[in-house]
């Protein structure tokens, strides 16, 4: 019996996936599932680029405004409630397209993630005040003596991560790399079709750095005032993403509006770069390398395939 099919559309930040997920669906019937680790936060609408109201009043999507910037979200979770939004989608008879750039949270959905790895509360809470007295670079430095292979994947600024990896380490004496490896994952009943969209990097960067202009324009800065003011912290993880950590020193009377925008479009082509790095490795995706906005050839490989 042939599986059913959908298709996951994957590539760096501002490409054009989301106009084109919206185009396809628009034509086709299907509803959105968002595969962004920033866009699940209530609050966080212009620095995460999410689709607009009007856009999602258009398309049905999925995982989008589901939590508070201080509530905690895997990307287990969303791999274990994705997949099950995928199963009531095929019931329903419409196909599901699934878009995003966060890698650990299409892998989740794709590959399964392990089972959860122990943890010891004792253990986690020293971690975190090593952190607060010696910093993330430290911690990071500490995680590549012990397991090289997870501080490559794992960026020196991710202290949830770094600290998971490090006390998993403590706890079992092994390397978290190693664990995920051999744990047994649970196969996806369904079949993905994933696309990757990409262009010249000059290209790709000038997009960037336009789009980080026109969220300035629309209120970005405005918007990190509002999350202060109702109580988030810039300590958050949801706030240390770029687009956000970078306005706190604007707001703190530390930097000027010039260098904000010149530190947000730096780090935006870096997260770019280590977005096409990670999809790059996976040799499922198909790469349309020039991509043009066009949807005409995505919908041929979907039915293609």
């Amino acid at each position: 019996m042939k599986q059913q099919r959908f298709l996951v559309i994957v590539g760096p930040t501002g490409v054009g996936k989301t106009r084109v997920a919206l185009e396809i669906a628009e034509k086709s019937g299907a509803q959105i599932l968002s595969a962004d680790s920033r866009q699940i936060y209530r609050y966080m609408d212009i620095g995460t680029a999410k689709p607009s109201p009007e856009e999602r009043r258009r398309v049905r999507h999925y995982f989008i405004d589901i939590i508070n910037p201080d509530q905690r979200y895997s990307a287990g979770d969303y791999g274990q409630q994705a997949r099950q939004q995928l199963r009531d989608l095929f019931r329903l008879g419409k196909l599901p397209i699934v878009v995003g750039g966060s890698g650990l949270y299409i892998r989740a959905l794709l590959d399964g993630l392990s089972p959860e790895l122990p943890s010891n509360p004792e253990i986690k809470n020293q971690l975190i005040e090593e952190l607060k007295a010696s910093g993330n670079i430290e911690l990071h430095r500490r995680l590549r003596e012990v397991d090289p292979q997870a501080a490559e994947r794992i960026h020196p600024h991710d202290s949830q991560r770094i600290l998971r990896a490090l006390e998993v380490f403590q706890i079992t004496g092994r390397k978290i790399s190693e664990l995920q490896k051999i744990l047994p994952q649970r196969k996806l009943e369904f079949t993905p079709v994933v696309i990757g969209l990409n262009m010249e990097r000059k290209k790709l960067y000038r997009k960037i750095e336009q789009r980080v202009e026109r969220m300035i324009a629309e209120g970005l800065v405005e918007e990190v005032e509002k999350l202060v003011k109702m109580g988030y912290s810039k300590d958050l993880n949801s706030l240390k993403t770029v687009g956000y950590k970078e306005v706190f020193p604007l707001l703190e009377g530390k930097q000027t509006l010039e260098k904000t925008v010149e530190e947000i479009k730096k780090n935006s082509r870096r997260y770019a770069k280590r977005q096409l790095t990670w999809f790059c490795s996976d040799p499922r995706v198909r790469w349309i390398d020039n991509f043009r906005g066009d949807s005409t050839a995505l919908w041929k490989l979907l039915c293609d395939s």
